[in-house]
């Protein structure tokens, strides 16, 4: 209720607020404006990243003190300002006003922003923020987003003043465009301008490399060197195949000369040797002619001059042979013949097949050596002609860049203001939006700041809790009272008392009856606690009032030395010390028809400190003698042996625990004790319970 109304009287004299909106179209999914990427496809996640580099760059700095800059002048020189002029712009004078105006006009024109380094511009700039025209101010309220998958981006403004909220969003557009703008062109002709250059770097290197291949194919006379290969490799191939054709003929020629001389006897060799000798010399001339015409003929590449004189030298020849047959023809030999004949043709083509031997292989072995010569040519040239397609190659990608980088240059920026803002209508109140936030925000505050009190709340405040975390039985609760405005003489005897004094004696009732059925016929009860100040006197008064309202002989024996608090609410004159050292009778303890109380005159001692424990145990047999119940008040738990002193007399053992305290560190330990007690240990008593947690009592 209190955060509603403040919130209340905090918004009751809010001012009306005016909203402009504004869409700018960016051309990044217009396939219409593509003019250069029509047939792209449109990544999406690219698509993104450009808007939210768009929107990013709309809130740079620079934009919006732009902004700032033209609303401040706005409002120095408008007869109708946008908003009323602030106290510290009222407090400056005109001279300091025109300073302003002028630094404000020069920073328009320079498009720079003010330096808060220079104290004069820093005095400025604090008009600025005093007319809540500040950068920092506008980009709160200023607000820039994507229309969905589309290609516009809005931005909305909401202010006091509807002109204001228009101004500022046209300003925004407007200077935002102008600065994309100059920023495209600046980076496009940067591009541009590197591409260039880098181009005719690269045009450069092709014709360098170039020229190098060219001087190359002159210094070494290289017209074509494929084709020279293959011409080599050719005639090479073909005078391979001679020079075995060659070979071949001398190994069969030969072979067939040796069988047709092993079909002579001696005799017809020398006949016939004798008969053809001139014919011979004839022969063996003409033959050593035309193996050198051979020669020469393999030598010019087969020349048809030369291979004509080999022809005319056969020729010569073949007559040769035709006479020295004709001339065998007489001899007794006749029937040989046609083996004389074949002999010497056998002979001529053996010369022949010779002799074309060694030109054959000399050829052979120039055509090798000049087909060698090529291969260092062959691995330079490819490298010059492998550096002269990569030049090429990159000259070519860079002059495909330059030409679209130009032409992209040359086109006009995409970005186009198709809504301006305009003046729009008030906004409805959020007056009662804000105080019903306030009070459910409260709400909800309040119930989170309950609900973790209350999960990090572990103090006892019941029964339940009580026995959950000691594990031990609790007997009976009793509220918190007033023990100054107590009398148990007069609730008990005559009735008398309120709502939470007659519900403490009712439950005094209650722990005396469960103390009956824990005692049995046992009657030394000691009464103690975890701590001081849990209320075990008043309890273990009440308690004795309780048992004398059935008739019993009660005595309650004051047994904190340290703290004789029954003794000083009785003020009794009967003495513990005094009954221990037989200063006084029984008589004397003994108060017919109330309770009978033993106190103590205080000091830092212990029962067995002040009395050997064989002493005193005999003493309180004699008292049980008399006594239906003795309550005896010992010391709280954390007093050590003082409390214990009197536990190991006892009978049994009340612990009274105070509601709203933590059993934590130390009192640990003390519940352990008690716990460790087995049978001896009656239960708890819990004490200052708050009386709306009491269930009804009768």
């Amino acid at each position: 209720m209190i955060a509603v109304f403040i919130t209340y009287f905090l918004v009751r004299k809010l001012p009306d607020t005016y909203k402009s909106r504004s869409r700018i179209s960016t051309g990044l999914v217009d396939q219409s404006k593509q003019f250069l990427e029509k047939n792209q496809s449109q990544d999406e996640n690219k698509v993104s990243q450009q808007f939210s580099n768009l929107i990013e760059m709309i809130k740079l700095k620079r934009i919006f003190d732009q902004l700032s800059f033209q609303l401040i002048v706005h409002d120095l020189t408008s007869d109708k300002p946008f908003r009323p002029p602030s106290k510290l712009l009222n407090e400056i004078g005109p001279e300091a006003r025109a300073h302003a105006l002028e630094v404000f006009k020069d920073h328009i024109k320079s498009k720079q922003p003010l330096s808060l380094f220079d104290k004069d511009q820093f005095g400025i700039n604090q008009l600025l923020i005093s007319m809540g025209y500040d950068e920092a101010t506008l980009q709160k309220k200023v607000i820039i987003y994507r229309v969905n998958n589309s290609d516009f981006i809005d931005f909305e403004y909401e202010s006091e003043n509807p002109f204001l909220s228009a101004f500022v969003l046209n300003t925004i557009n407007s200077e935002f465009i102008t600065f994309y703008a100059n920023y495209i062109k600046g980076n496009q002709q940067k591009a541009v301008t590197f591409l260039d250059l880098l181009m005719k770097k690269k045009f450069d290197s092709m014709t360098a490399k170039m020229r190098l291949l060219r001087d190359y194919k002159i210094r070494n006379r290289v017209l074509n060197l494929n084709e020279q290969a293959k011409s080599l490799y050719a005639q090479i191939a073909d005078f391979e195949s001679k020079l075995q054709l060659a070979e071949k003929d001398v190994e069969s020629l030969g072979g067939a000369i040796k069988g047709i001389d092993k079909k002579f006897s001696p005799q017809d060799r020398r006949y016939l040797e004798s008969v053809v000798v001139d014919i011979n010399q004839s022969m063996l001339s003409t033959r050593e002619k035309l193996r050198t015409v051979t020669n020469e003929l393999v030598k010019s590449n087969f020349d048809p001059r030369i291979k004509q004189t080999q022809d005319s030298l056969k020729a010569i020849l073949e007559k040769q042979i035709l006479e020295s047959t004709d001339r065998l023809l007489v001899s007794p030999l006749a029937n040989k013949q046609l083996l004389v004949q074949q002999r010497f043709n056998l002979e001529i083509a053996l010369d022949q097949a010779k002799s074309s031997i060694l030109p054959l292989s000399d050829e052979l072995k120039r055509l090798n050596d000049k087909f060698d010569m090529l291969v260092p040519h062959e691995a330079l040239i490819q490298s010059y002609e492998g550096s002269v397609d990569v030049a090429g190659k990159e000259y070519l990608d860079i002059q495909n860049r330059f030409n679209q980088t130009s032409l992209e240059s040359s086109m006009t920026v995409q970005l186009t203001q198709i809504e301006l803002a305009m003046p729009g209508p008030a906004q409805p109140s959020k007056k009662l939006i804000l105080v019903a936030l306030a009070g459910i925000i409260s709400f909800v505050f309040c119930l989170a700041a309950l609900f973790v009190i209350f999960y990090l709340d572990d103090t006892i405040q019941n029964a339940t809790d009580l026995a959950n975390k000691t594990s031990l039985p609790v007997l009976a609760f009793l509220p918190y009272i007033n023990t100054s405005m107590l009398d148990l003489t007069n609730l008990w005897k005559n009735g008398e008392g309120n709502r939470i004094t007659i519900a403490f004696k009712n439950l005094l009732r209650s722990l005396r009856f469960e103390i009956e059925r824990e005692m049995g016929h046992k009657k030394l009860l000691v009464m103690t606690s975890i701590t001081e100040g849990e209320g075990k006197t008043l309890i273990s008064l009440g308690l004795a009032y309780a048992y004398s309202m059935v008739n019993k002989r009660v005595l309650v024996i004051d047994g904190n030395f340290d703290n004789p608090t029954v003794t000083e609410t009785t003020g009794t004159n009967t003495f513990l010390e005094d009954y221990l050292k037989n200063r006084i009778t029984l008589s004397e303890i003994i108060k017919e028809g109330g309770v009978s109380v033993l106190g103590n005159r205080g000091g830092d001692t212990s029962i067995f400190e002040f009395c050997d424990e064989s002493i005193v145990k005999p003493k309180l047999a004699y008292l049980r003698d008399v006594f239906d119940i003795i309550i005896i008040e010992a010391p709280d738990l954390d007093k050590l042996n003082k409390a214990r002193e009197w536990v190991v007399l006892a009978d049994k053992v009340i612990a009274v625990f105070a509601s709203g305290a933590e059993i934590k560190n130390g009192k640990i330990q003390s519940v352990k004790y008690l716990q460790d007690l087995d049978g001896q240990f009656a239960g708890w008593a819990l004490n200052k319970v708050v009386i709306n947690r009491l269930n009804k009592i009768s």
